[in-house]
């Protein structure tokens, strides 16, 4: 014989601890993976900016020519 269940019980499970904790854990999977990324990243970048920059004594810098006058 068959048990007639209402609608509003037919459920499988509840959406209790369980699930949560597995909800959480996955965003916080998510955070350290963002993490690590940023940081390979910034370190894959730093050599391309890193410039290395002279600077001259004051007094040798070259003004510009003025406008309209050939040297």
């Amino acid at each position: 014989m068959t048990k007639t269940v209402p609608e509003n019980k037919a459920r499988q499970a509840h959406w209790g601890w369980h699930a949560l904790r597995i909800l959480i854990a996955g965003l916080l999977l998510v955070f350290i993976a963002w993490g690590v990324a940023d940081i390979y990243g910034v370190m894959i970048k730093q050599p391309a900016t890193e410039q290395q920059h002279v600077p001259q004594p004051p007094g040798t810098e070259q003004a510009p020519a003025p406008s309209g006058q050939s040297q």
